[in-house]
């Protein structure tokens, strides 16, 4: 256990301390969903059963605090309002789901290793869609909100929530209310998604996920971004997620244009700063971070998305393209004219000029420097260096100084 994963401003150290935490039950979030939406049609119920399993695991193994509790039950009772708002407008407006996303840049490395800087390249080409911070919170119009603003404000409120909170966090991985966010977060609408294991203790969720057909939280991911394309049309489309390295079978098969990109990079520079990012993610939650715990999982967890995606890329040999975090950082618009290249679509000098202003706002270290040290989750460079001998080899990953 560390202190610095959960130290925490008074006011919420206090409601910590005498804060209600009550246990989650899937029919209140379910009817407080509809309160707030006015809406009682899911649509097709089969999210039930990841929803009532994530709710057990939550409430027998994550250890919430009351401000996780608080902060998990309005974040599955807006996934449940999202999907009553959707549903509504599928309904409505059948043409949605007829709507082409386009070529599919799908990003799919580990995490790390780069992927937000060419997430946020790809997504300033005004050709190419992605889902911003402030729709994948709401990826659906709120009533009367013609323009925007009430969606656009409460990602600012979310945003300064989330600093004020965990200022730290910022400097690991920040998520500005404007900027492209991972589309993981609309496999969280079905209930089936990465983001559960990496933000609180849930194994026996996570451990039933990996056993699950999880087609049917794509199918309903690639709806979510047809209602994106309705609301705000574009020609393409990028995907971004570590998360989409367990199902690049069922991304080719959802998105059967999709190439897929993926970002590598130094495990010795990447294992130790992404567990230290869950970490300080699980520290909001709760106020028991056990980071030894939490690094084993997902180095093996690490292990599995490597070798499930060997396995999709040894059958589509062609469907992939590799970018090498030092030549990301080196020259960046180089990478961006390779990756459009193997896609197959026009890079052209209007994608170039946006991307170079892109450049411009996007600042290393701009919320300050993530500090930390790998021994704190009991990995040591000869272990690493075993565990990605094979990984290191494949794509030729050169070892980077230590800092």
């Amino acid at each position: 256990m560390s202190p610095k994963y959960t130290k925490r401003p008074l006011p919420i150290r206090l409601f910590n301390a005498i804060g209600p935490n009550p246990a989650l039950q899937v029919n209140k979030l379910m009817a407080k969903a509809q309160q707030k939406t006015s809406l009682f049609d899911y649509g097709d119920a089969w999210f039930l059963e990841p929803l009532s399993v994530l709710v057990q695991s939550i409430n027998e193994e994550a250890k919430l605090s009351p401000l996780g509790t608080a902060i998990m039950q309005k974040r599955l009772v807006d996934a449940l309002a999202t999907r009553l708002r959707a549903e509504t407008l599928f309904k409505r407006h059948p043409e949605i789901l007829e709507i082409d996303l386009g070529h599919v840049f799908c990003i799919a490395g580990l995490q790390r290793t780069g992927t937000t800087l060419l997430h946020r390249l790809l997504a300033s080409d005004p050709r190419t869609r992605a889902p911003l911070s402030w729709e994948v919170l709401n990826p659906a119009p709120l009533p009367g909100d013609t323009r925007n603003k009430a969606r656009i404000r409460q990602a600012k409120i979310a945003e300064r929530g989330l600093k004020y909170i965990a200022p730290n966090f910022f400097a690991i991985h920040p998520i500005e209310w404007d900027m492209p966010e991972e589309d993981v977060l609309f496999l969280d609408v079905s209930f089936m998604s990465q983001s559960a294991e990496a933000t609180m203790r849930v194994p026996t969720y996570a451990a039933w996920l990996e056993a699950q057909d999880n087609t049917p939280a794509y199918d309903y991911m690639k709806k979510l971004m047809q209602l994106l394309h309705w609301q705000s049309p574009a020609k393409n489309t990028v995907l971004k997620s570590p998360h989409h390295m367990e199902y690049l079978d069922i991304i080719l098969k959802v998105f059967p244009n999709a190439s897929i990109i993926q970002t590598h990079r130094d495990p010795q520079k990447t294992m130790a700063s992404f567990v230290s990012m869950v970490c300080h993610g699980v520290g909001i939650f709760s106020n028991e971070v056990n980071t030894l715990e939490i690094s084993s999982h997902w180095q093996r967890k690490v292990q599995r998305l490597l070798h499930l995606s060997h396995e999709v890329r040894a059958k589509n040999p062609d469907g992939f393209v590799d970018v090498a975090y030092a030549d990301l950082v080196v020259d960046p618009l180089a990478e961006l004219r390779r990756v459009y290249a193997h896609a197959g679509v026009k890079c052209n000098n209007e994608t170039i000029a946006h991307a170079e202003a892109l450049l411009t706002r996007q600042v290393q270290n701009k919320y300050g420097r993530h500090v930390y040290d790998a021994a704190d989750f009991g990995m040591s460079r000869d272990q690493l260096d075993g565990d990605f001998a094979d990984y290191r080899q494949q794509f030729n990953i050169q070892p980077e100084a230590q800092t």
